[in-house]
């Protein structure tokens, strides 16, 4: 007998998605709802208030149930949302707390698919503890759902401080319709913020549980990989419905970059570079040539040119793979960029040359998604 995680979260769906806890033997059963707010916490109760009190004051004329799950908190955030309960429930809003209290924290993958577990609503919106929704999320949000139900709907975001992180902020909430599907490989991960996911159940069952491997590790950018596998579609409500806070204590933090470029790097090469016959990196610099090292020798073959605008770089004339084992070293030509063939992968930084790459890329009447793909 299959007992996965996957598998044991679909059957509890084909049971009819009534079980509050999540776990067989449950008493009370409870019906579906319109939409579960999915809720992981570990000690958030210093911004559970101004959280919470978002949740209650949806404009939502559905049914609603937030399903909470803490993962061992060891301050007072049990207490905040119990605090919560009774406010909830009169306000209509079904209420779901369960959590552990073993020494170390399980991780924020394990929290969330604990926390769908035991939900029960048709669609899922995931909120973090430390953010808050605005009134309309949820309606908007499933109200596109309902247009889109192949889709994975984000959000645009306000970001708390003010003015932290501005160029990320301005990519999250920039990026048009092609750009959620072509951008996916840029050091900013997914197109649409974990923090604004909405979507059916099914489709998150489809799709399979975030990643349980806990600190250190981007369940986010896992999830969303294999969402794009299974043809799923993001999309993006393009209104604010998110205040989206920066802080040094947010899980985020504890990924290395690392970790996330050569995740980067092998969807790059699954989903685009199989695909070319060969290419030329855009940027003849650090970024281009650790891409180059960074590849499959099947696809460091497939460069053609590393290119690039600064003539120090390009009187160089080649760049010389000198860690390479193959013998003769493998060395790559360097071309100014109009002189370079494509298709391209741009290793140059968005919004960080005063728009004279867009200039650059469009007087070559390239297309995103065609003949280049931005990395960086």
């Amino acid at each position: 007998m299959d007992t996965s995680p996957t598998k044991r979260l679909r059957r509890a769906e084909e049971d009819g998605e009534r079980r509050g806890g999540g776990e067989p033997g449950e008493a009370e059963e409870r019906k579906t709802v319109d939409v579960s707010v999915i809720m992981p916490v570990h000690n958030a109760s210093c911004w559970l208030e101004e959280c919470l009190q978002a949740v209650f004051h949806q404009d939502f004329a559905g049914s609603m149930e937030l399903s909470v799950f803490d993962d061992a908190s060891t301050d007072d955030s049990r207490k905040v949302l119990e605090s919560w309960r009774q406010r909830m429930e009169d306000r209509g809003i079904s209420v779901v707390i369960s959590g552990h209290d073993s020494s170390q924290p399980r991780g924020v993958g394990f929290a969330k698919n604990k926390a769908v577990a035991q939900s029960s609503g048709r669609y899922l919106c995931f909120q973090d503890a430390d953010d808050i929704m605005l009134p309309q999320r949820v309606r908007l949000q499933y109200e596109k759902a309902l247009l889109h139900p192949n889709s994975l709907i984000g959000c645009r975001v306000q970001r708390l401080p003010e003015g932290s992180t501005a160029r990320y902020t301005r990519w999250i909430n920039s990026l048009t319709q092609d750009q959620l599907i072509t951008q996916v490989y840029t050091s900013n991960g997914p197109t649409v913020v974990m923090p604004t996911w909405f979507c059916p159940r099914k489709l998150f069952l489809k799709v399979g549980l975030f990643d349980e491997g806990g600190k250190g590790v981007p369940e986010d950018l896992l999830f969303f990989y294999q969402l794009l596998r299974q043809g799923v579609c993001p999309i993006r409500v393009d209104q604010i419905l998110l205040v989206y806070r920066y802080h040094e204590r947010a899980a985020t933090h504890s990924v290395t970059e690392e970790t996330i470029w050569k995740l980067r790097v092998d969807f790059l090469q699954e989903r685009v570079l199989r695909q070319w016959e060969n290419f030329t990196i855009w940027n003849a610099g650090k970024q281009g040539r650790k891409l180059y090292r960074s590849l499959s020798l099947i696809n460091q073959k497939k460069v053609k040119a590393l290119c690039d605008v600064d003539a120090n770089k390009i009187q160089k004339n080649f760049y010389t793979y000198e860690e390479s084992k193959q013998r003769p070293k493998p060395t790559i030509p360097i071309l100014h960029y109009k002189e370079a063939t494509g298709p391209f992968i741009i290793c140059v930084k968005l919004d960080m040359t005063g728009g004279v790459l867009e200039e650059n890329l469009n007087s070559l009447q390239l297309k995103e998604g065609t003949d280049y793909y931005h990395f960086n």
